[in-house]
């Protein structure tokens, strides 16, 4: 199998996973008929890899959602649900958790909508990959578990890809990573939190006016840049004081001078201080 790396729009995924990696783990492959309960995991979604149907996803609003040709279904948040396939034909399915790296709140779910809905046919160039997952899903061999998993985060990888190229993203940081412009600010930001950004520094890198920029930041990512550039910082400081990092170098990596101004800044965004945070999060 051949990962191919094309265009852009991968660069930029590529540079977003580096910061907020994933981890996928398969533990259902085979035939199934009736219904299946599927329990919201905590900071982790579920992935279902349909190759034949017909198959209702049941429980994400009022009515089912049919699913009649082979299709990928990711739920990129904990969300209880269900699937039904025909108690005698049965549905051929392969299903799965994802959880990124920054829990609950992270830049690539909150980006997405509740489900993602992709028919195999438009994964165009992942024919290989989906035949070698369904070789391996059905069948009995040494090491299946442990390549099913990894080809899952590939897949996953593959489907995020689809979902900037084909501007599924709904604001936020896919969203904004989706524009030319605004792309070019956001990897900075990104790269280089601790600087001392300002408006007239983005809009520069973006090569738009201060105003303009302003206005179509807001509306492609749903935050201002300066809201917008809070939220990144108080992400990367979660992910280090789960590290297990002093709260007053934290502080200082994320861009901000003091123990105190991170504090006000996480309390603001979080809803509690950062010591009572990383006290929820170590039980």
């Amino acid at each position: 199998m051949t990962i191919r790396i094309i265009g852009d729009s991968m660069d930029r995924l590529t540079h977003l996973l580096d910061h907020f990696s994933l981890r996928a783990g398969v533990f259902y492959a085979g035939q199934f008929c009736g219904v299946q309960s599927f329990q919201a995991l905590p900071a982790r979604g579920h992935i279902h890899l349909i190759r034949r149907g017909p198959v209702q996803l049941i429980g994400l609003g009022k009515d089912a959602i049919a699913v009649a040709r082979p299709t990928l279904l990711f739920l990129p948040r904990p969300t209880n649900h269900r699937l039904q396939a025909d108690e005698h034909a049965g549905a051929d399915i392969v299903c799965g958790s994802v959880k990124f790296e920054g829990g609950s709140v992270n830049p690539i779910t909150d980006a997405l909508p509740g489900v993602v809905m992709v028919e195999l046919a438009e994964l165009t160039g992942e024919g290989s990959l989906l035949d070698l997952m369904f070789e391996e899903a059905f069948a009995e061999r040494s090491g299946k578990q442990a390549i099913m998993d990894r080809l899952c985060e590939v897949l996953l990888i593959s489907l995020l890809r689809h979902c900037i190229e084909q501007g599924l993203t709904q604001r936020g940081t896919l969203a904004g990573l989706s524009d030319n412009r605004l792309a070019k600010a956001l990897i900075a930001m990104h790269n280089d939190p601790a600087r001392q950004w300002d408006l007239a520094s983005m809009s520069l890198l973006a090569g738009m006016s201060r105003a303009r920029f302003a206005h179509h930041f807001r509306q492609v990512t749903g935050e201002t840049p300066a809201d917008y550039l809070a939220s990144w910082r108080v992400m990367l400081a979660q992910r280090l004081l789960k590290r297990g990092y002093q709260l007053k170098y934290v502080a200082y990596d994320v861009g901000y001078g003091s123990a105190s101004a991170l504090t006000r800044v996480f309390t603001r965004k979080v809803g509690c201080a950062p010591s009572d945070w990383v006290k929820q999060h170590d039980q």
